[in-house]
């Protein structure tokens, strides 16, 4: 189970996301789960590649607004990457099919759940990757209530479904701390 990965795809970890008013539901716990995969990728030799949403104009992620920035530094070099994304699938559009070139393995968190993440991880796994989605280090909104349908719900609720539908594919029932890294081409 706990075979490493050699790539960790942190999607959309923007101010607008984690900081302020529009955070996630304790975004404090994803901040801190996603600072500790970064280092131990880093630390592994593992590639790191940040996806960057370019939102609509108007929008909390409007490119070159300050909820747009990336929350996490980034170091930028052989290893480390930023890539911005128009869509909610991280390869769709993008250069991260190229620099996972060699990748077997890798590890996706960040936000929304049922959104970039769950499009970004279902991508991964279509084209042959071994897909670790650690639980706890990932996160969405909670949904707001349908008058007549349903309450509100949760966002716990709603990043544990996204994960599920991914199916048995993907290692979804990992803790991000249980998650190993290794260069590209040892795993």
């Amino acid at each position: 189970m706990n075979r490493p990965v050699e790539a960790l795809i942190v999607v959309d970890v923007q101010s607008a996301f984690v900081v302020g008013d529009g955070a996630v539901p304790d975004a404090d716990r994803l901040v801190e789960r996603t600072t500790d995969l970064i280092a131990r990728a880093r630390t592994g030799g593992a590639l790191v590649v940040h996806l960057q949403n370019d939102g609509q104009p108007g929008a909390d992620d409007e490119p070159h607004t300050p909820g747009w920035e990336l929350h996490h530094p980034v170091e930028p070099g052989p290893t480390e990457f930023v890539i911005r994304k128009p869509k909610d699938d991280g390869f769709d559009g993008t250069a991260l099919g190229g620099v996972l070139a060699g990748v077997e393995a890798l590890a996706v968190c960040g936000v929304m759940s049922e959104m970039c993440v769950q499009a970004t991880a279902r991508t991964a796994l279509a084209r042959g990757y071994r897909v670790v989605l650690p639980y706890d280090a990932h996160a969405t909104q909670n949904v707001p209530a349908a008058p007549g349908i349903s309450e509100e719900i949760p966002a716990a609720t709603v990043s544990r479904v996204a994960a599920w539908a991914l199916g048995s594919d993907a290692d979804t029932t990992t803790h991000s701390a249980d998650v190993t890294f290794t260069a590209p081409g040892r795993a």
